[in-house]
C-alpha cells in the first residue's frame, strides 16, 4: 500500500452571508482554489489531475449537477478531468479529502483535487428540502435540530452560558492573532470576484469579530430556546459564510516525479455514527477509536481541530477525550471564521500541515460533528 500526502492546501477567504461573494456563483468559488492549487504547484489540470473529489451539503440549484465536475471545468482544465461530489453533511469537505487518499492508497491513483464548496447565501442551508420519512419514527421517537442537539449536549455536561461564552471569546481571538500575524496568508488566497458591477480582491475572513468580549455576547438573545432555558445563541454557534476550500493529495511517487514537497501524510481516517438526536456527540468516539486504532493517546497529538458548530460540542470533546485546549483550534475556529457547510472540513484538516510546521509538532488530528448522529475524524503526520 502507497502513502498518501497532502501536498497543499488552500482555501478562499470566508465571506460573511450577503457579503463579498454575493454575486459570485458557487461554481467559480469553486474553481477558485483549483486555479491557486494549479497556480503554486506547476501541474496541467488536464494532464496530472486524475479526479475532482468535492463536498456539498446543500446540491441544489446553482450547487446542483455535480459542482465538482463543474468546477474544474470553469477553472479552464478542460473536459478531461472529472469530478465527483458527496455529501457527508457538515463533514463533506473532510471526508472528500479521506476518500481521496483512500484512493490513493490503494493505488488506484496518484494525483487527485479534493475539498468542498458551500454558497449559503446563493444557495441557503436547508433549501434542497428534507427526505425524512414516516418509517425512520419506527425506530426513532424523535426527529431535532442540530441547535436542540448542542442545548442538550450542554445540559448534559453541565456547561454552563460562561463556559460556552469563554470558548467563543477564544475563538475569536485566536483567529485574530493568528490573523495579525500572518498564520493564515499561505492558506488563505485572494479571489478576484466582481461585486456591485465592480472587481474587488477578497483578501481575508468577513465574518470573525476578533474583538469579542463576553460581556458582547452576554447580550445575544438564545437561538433555539427561550431565555433563562438554553445557552446556545449566534455568538457561540458557527457562522453563516460561503467559501470553499481544496488540497491537493498526491503519492510518493507523484510527489517525486513532479517534484513536489509534501506537507503531510494522511495516516488514517475514521467515522462513526452515534445518537441522532443529540446528533453532534460524534467527535468524541471518532477521535477516541482514531487514536486506539493507531496506538496513540491524546498527549501524542500536537495540534486538534474540532469544528466550533457549536461551543458545546467543543466543551464536551475536550471534558471526554482530556484533550489540552491550549493544543486545539489554535488560530481560531468555525466560531470565529465561519463555516460553510462542505467546504469546512477541507479547510480544517487543510490548517493542521501549517499549523504543525508552526510548532515543530508531529500529529494532527481533524475531527468534525455531522448531522443525524455521525462523526470524522482524519489523523495526519507532519513530513
Amino acid at each position: 500500500m502507497q502513502d498518501a500526502y497532502i501536498v497543499d492546501a488552500i482555501r478562499t477567504p470566508f465571506g460573511k452571508r450577503d457579503g463579498s461573494f454575493r454575486d459570485t456563483h458557487p461554481q467559480d468559488l469553486a474553481a477558485a482554489p483549483l486555479n491557486a492549487l494549479e497556480r503554486r504547484n506547476g501541474f496541467s489540470g488536464p494532464d496530472d489531475i486524475e479526479d475532482v473529489v468535492y463536498g456539498c451539503v446543500t446540491p441544489t440549484d446553482e450547487q446542483a449537477n455535480n459542482i465538482a465536475r463543474l468546477a474544474p471545468m470553469v477553472a479552464g482544465w478542460g473536459d478531461d478531468v472529472p469530478g465527483v461530489q458527496l455529501d457527508r453533511m457538515c463533514g463533506s469537505g473532510q471526508q472528500a479529502v479521506n476518500f481521496a487518499a483512500g484512493q490513493v492508497r490503494a493505488g488506484f491513483h496518484d494525483v487527485l483535487v479534493a475539498g468542498g464548496v458551500e454558497h449559503m447565501t446563493r444557495v441557503p442551508m436547508g433549501s434542497a428540502g428534507s427526505s425524512i420519512t414516516d418509517t425512520y419514527f419506527e425506530h426513532f421517537d424523535e426527529l431535532t435540530t442540530q441547535g436542540e442537539g448542542a442545548e442538550r449536549i450542554a445540559a448534559n455536561g453541565g456547561f454552563t452560558r460562561d463556559d460556552l461564552d469563554g470558548i467563543a471569546v477564544d475563538s475569536q481571538h485566536r483567529w485574530g492573532d493568528a490573523a495579525k500575524s500572518g498564520k493564515y496568508d499561505e492558506q488563505v488566497v485572494p479571489v478576484e470576484v466582481e461585486l456591485d458591477g465592480e472587481h474587488v480582491v477578497v483578501e481575508e475572513d468577513e465574518h470573525p469579530r476578533p474583538e469579542t468580549d463576553t460581556e458582547t455576547l452576554g447580550g445575544i438573545p438564545l437561538a433555539f430556546r427561550e431565555e433563562g432555558n438554553g445557552v446556545i445563541h449566534a455568538g457561540n454557534s458557527s457562522g453563516i459564510v460561503d467559501g470553499s476550500a481544496a488540497t491537493l493529495v498526491a503519492s510518493g511517487d507523484a510527489c517525486e516525479e513532479h517534484g513536489w514537497e509534501p506537507k503531510a501524510r494522511i495516516v488514517d481516517t475514521h467515522v462513526v455514527g452515534v445518537d441522532p438526536v443529540t446528533m453532534l456527540r460524534g467527535p468524541i468516539p471518532a477521535t477516541n477509536e482514531l487514536l486506539e486504532q493507531n496506538d496513540l493517546t491524546v498527549d501524542d497529538i500536537d495540534r486538534f481541530e474540532v469544528n466550533e458548530a457549536f461551543a458545546s460540542v467543543v466543551a464536551a470533546w475536550l471534558e471526554e477525550t482530556g484533550a489540552d485546549w491550549d493544543r486545539t483550534n489554535v488560530w481560531g475556529g468555525a466560531i470565529a471564521h465561519g463555516h460553510p457547510l462542505g467546504a469546512t472540513g477541507a479547510a480544517l484538516l487543510g490548517k493542521l500541515p501549517y499549523q504543525l510546521e508552526e510548532c515543530d509538532g508531529k500529529y494532527g488530528i481533524s475531527t468534525m460533528c455531522i448531522g443525524f448522529g455521525q462523526g470524522i475524524a482524519t489523523l495526519v503526520e507532519r513530513v
